[in-house]
């Protein structure tokens, strides 16, 4: 059930007037609910083999949290304590316990997402469940920090957790301390007004990027992608800024939604953008894009290998392998693992450089920084390396030409149509001032160094405001048809 649907939206409200209206009689029959509710919408998009596999999974985190966590209670003096708190297993015991979950939940990843990739073809199951990398790194941090610090969690509460509906899809990833003590809290179930306020401003604002801005400059990427052998310098360059615009869009949008979702439900989410195109360096990038992804690479792969304590050398090379995994993660395919290693070499050029970069002017830093990112998207985004190789020589050619009409085709279709009947004299140039007026306002945007998420704590409703997120969420409810689904529900 795509987020930019009215079924969602109704999905939305019927539970959402559920669960907290049960909630001012029993906090707990609703918190069943919202599970249940949350149950219902993944069976609903993901399909009910889809549910038995990740159902399975659950299982299995669940038994061995349990076994990881357990303590045995030992009075240390008298009948009646002081008492003490011992693990009744040893560490091999817990390292096994620990490996065994981890390897079934990497292997039905793997078996899913990577058996044609691996087989180069050969054998491939030709699907896999809806949101299956999200629900495995979510999975696996809970294991490592159940392993390594004694976090427990109720066990009523791992299917929340592990379905939020809000989450499952396309995330953020939910680090557990950050998800389960809020299911205790005061405010689960139990939001005021500031928090109705913050939830409308986030899912306002995430629709109007992801519905206006990302599948608009969408439209752009698309045709030219498809019609790559006309581009001319100019219109590589649209393409390819049309895409770094797009994704950001796409999947900062869904978390603004996913935020705003859940603080209808007294519950935050971690935030997981944060202007990451104001970014001066490719380190810094990663501290911005995808924060929760980066959180857990940093966690549960580089502290493990051993980060940067056993020399540089090694450092360099765990970098390199969690940029590598963190392709892989998103896609099966090589234009995934050069994106990811473009990205792991751009991080250690930087360290061996040392301080002597931040000597450079600021805006140069920026500019290479950008233009890194921008090209190396476009290896995220080609259907294979020649095609990708194919545009960045495009880009660089002195063919000069003005992108062609046929890259801006269909861009606000239904406000171009309504625009050249009201003034039919300049037709002609609709099309490209609705484009160019696109990749304007977006760039304006993504280079904000305000986000959404990052200002629900901080929104203050006022009549302006109102307005201008009424006319933003009527105007994308009004342009739902066509829309695409999220790019990240892809992985």
């Amino acid at each position: 059930m795509n987020f930019q649907s009215f079924g969602f939206l109704a999905f939305l409200l019927v539970t959402a007037t559920l669960c907290l209206t049960i909630a001012r009689r029993d906090r707990r029959i609703a918190a069943g609910g919202l599970t249940l509710a949350c149950l219902l919408f993944y069976i609903g998009g993901g399909g009910w083999a889809a549910f038995l596999v990740l159902a399975a999974g659950l299982a299995v985190s669940a038994i061995a949290v349990r076994r990881l966590t357990t303590m045995r209670i030992r009075v240390l003096a008298g009948g009646d304590g002081p008492y003490a708190y011992a693990d009744p297993r040893t560490p091999g015991q817990r390292r096994l316990c620990l490996a065994l979950a981890a390897v079934w939940h990497i292997g039905v990843l793997a078996v899913f997402k990577y058996t044609g990739f691996f087989t180069g073809g050969r054998v491939s199951l030709g699907w896999a469940p809806l949101g299956l990398s999200f629900f495995t790194f979510q999975q696996l941090w809970l294991l490592k920090e159940a392993y390594t610090g004694g976090f427990r969690p109720e066990r009523e509460d791992l299917p929340l957790y592990a379905f939020f509906f809000p989450s499952v899809v396309s995330g953020p990833i939910l680090k557990p301390q950050a998800f389960f003590p809020q299911l205790h809290g005061e405010k689960f179930l139990r939001p005021d007004g500031q928090d109705f306020a913050a939830a409308l401003y986030a899912i306002a604002s995430g629709m109007a990027k992801k519905v206006l801005l990302a599948d608009n400059l969408g439209i752009v990427v698309g045709n030219g992608w498809a019609r790559l052998d006309e581009l001319s310098a100019p219109g590589g360059w649209l393409v390819i800024l049309g895409y770094t615009l797009q994704l950001y869009f796409d999947f900062s949008g869904y978390c603004d939604i996913a935020a705003g979702c859940a603080r209808l439900f007294g519950l935050r989410l971690p935030v997981n953008f944060d202007s990451p195109y104001r970014s001066l360096s490719v380190g810094e990038f990663w501290k911005r894009w995808h924060i929760t992804l980066t959180s857990f690479l940093r966690e549960c792969l580089y502290f493990p290998l051993g980060g940067s304590k056993r020399g540089t050398g090694r450092a360099y090379l765990n970098i390199l392998i969690v940029f590598l995994v963190s392709g892989l993660w998103h896609g099966a395919g090589w234009t995934f693992l050069i994106w990811g290693g473009l990205h792991g070499l751009g991080q250690i050029a930087e360290r061996a450089w040392g301080k002597g970069r931040e000597k450079l002017p600021k805006l140069l830093r920026w500019a290479a920084t950008f233009a890194f990112v921008n090209a190396a998207w476009v290896f995220f985004r080609a259907p294979g390396v020649s095609q990708a190789l194919a545009l960045l020589k495009t880009a660089v050619t002195a063919d000069f030409r003005p992108p062609a009409e046929w890259l801006m085709a269909d861009v606000f279709a239904k406000e171009a149509k309504a625009f050249s009947m009201v003034f039919p004299a300049l037709r002609a140039w609709t099309a490209p001032a609705l484009t160019y007026g696109l990749f304007a306002a977006a760039l304006l945007a993504a280079l904000w160094p305000r986000n959404a998420v990052g200002q629900m704590d901080h929104f203050k409703p006022s009549f302006w405001r109102a307005a201008v997120l009424a006319l933003l969420a009527a105007w994308s409810i009004l342009s739902f048809t066509g829309v695409t689904t999220f790019i990240y529900s892809n992985f």
